[in-house]
């Protein structure tokens, strides 16, 4: 059961982008993910949010959004994305469950790779919710526990966690696998309702990355993932879910201590009337980690 309050993964200081992206063959992987994006999010839109963006991978997928608002725990994450990027995002060094956005700002958001660190989901999924305007979409991945792999390893009892089973399973410490009516359960509950699903990264497997370029082993994994979306066969599973409910905010910025909204941002930070809190711009970030 999750801990009061959540562990959180930090990935402050990790060599991430060299050692998982660019020092190994992940092109598949990173086209695939693409693909996926580009069929679920709105191709444009005032105010887009990605939750977990790292050293800013995806940015190239958002150009059609007015305002593109990278969010991460880790601030040396958010260093390199800003210094490959530039001026074309903000970037915000905040706690995941505690976003410092006001409630129904952003018309997009975005979370991949990032599930599978996160130990309070339904918590995570509900701060999601909060911030999206009415008619928002929120493009989630997760690692999926009931994949075609993981059912036929536990057949034949070379695994002993039950793909069938709803509870998350924590494989190594931070690391979670998610059954897919678990996730679907906490956008209900958080008032999503799920529009579309993708199975992503079917061909995860050493042998078929050689077999075929990656380029078109992607392509082939964007024309099955959809029709196979309900499946949920793949490692990796997308959803679109959209909030209907709520009421759409002008004002950006919300204290992520006392919760006090809207706040207005100054050159050098973002003071709080309510706490008296001032959260600082540091090298072009905005630190809002409490």
């Amino acid at each position: 059961m999750p801990t009061d309050p959540p562990r959180i993964c930090d990935y402050e200081g990790s060599p991430y982008r060299r050692a998982f992206w660019e020092d190994t063959d992940r092109r598949y992987e990173d086209a695939a993910e693409r693909l996926a994006l580009r069929s679920l999010l709105p191709p444009d839109g005032r105010r887009l949010v990605e939750i977990g963006a790292g050293f800013g991978r995806l940015i190239d997928e958002y150009r059609g959004y007015g305002e593109i608002i990278l969010v991460d725990y880790a601030r040396s994450m958010l260093a390199d994305a800003r210094q490959r990027i530039g001026d074309g995002a903000t970037y915000v060094c905040a706690d995941l469950y505690r976003l410092p956005f006001a409630t129904g700002a952003l018309d997009a958001a975005v979370q991949i790779r990032v599930l599978h660190h996160v130990e309070a989901v339904p918590e995570a999924i509900r701060e999601v919710a909060r911030v999206l305007a009415p008619g928002g979409s929120y493009i989630l991945e997760f690692a999926n526990k009931r994949n075609l792999k993981g059912i036929a390893r536990w057949v034949l009892r070379r695994q002993s966690e039950n793909p069938f089973d709803h509870r998350p399973h924590e494989f190594v410490p931070l690391n979670w696998n998610f059954h897919p009516s678990f996730v679907e359960a906490a956008l209900a509950d958080a008032g999503l309702h799920v529009r579309r699903r993708r199975a992503v990264s079917l061909f995860r497997a050493p042998f078929a990355k050689r077999a075929l370029p990656a380029a078109m082993l992607a392509r082939l994994d964007h024309v099955l993932g959809g029709p196979l979306g309900r499946c949920a066969p793949a490692p990796s599973q997308f959803v679109r879910a959209a909030q209907l409910t709520g009421r759409r905010s002008e004002a950006l910025w919300r204290c992520p201590a006392c919760g006090h909204e809207p706040l207005i941002a100054e050159q050098d930070g973002v003071p709080c009337p309510a706490c008296a809190r001032m959260w600082p711009i540091e090298d072009g970030i905005m630190m809002f980690r409490a």
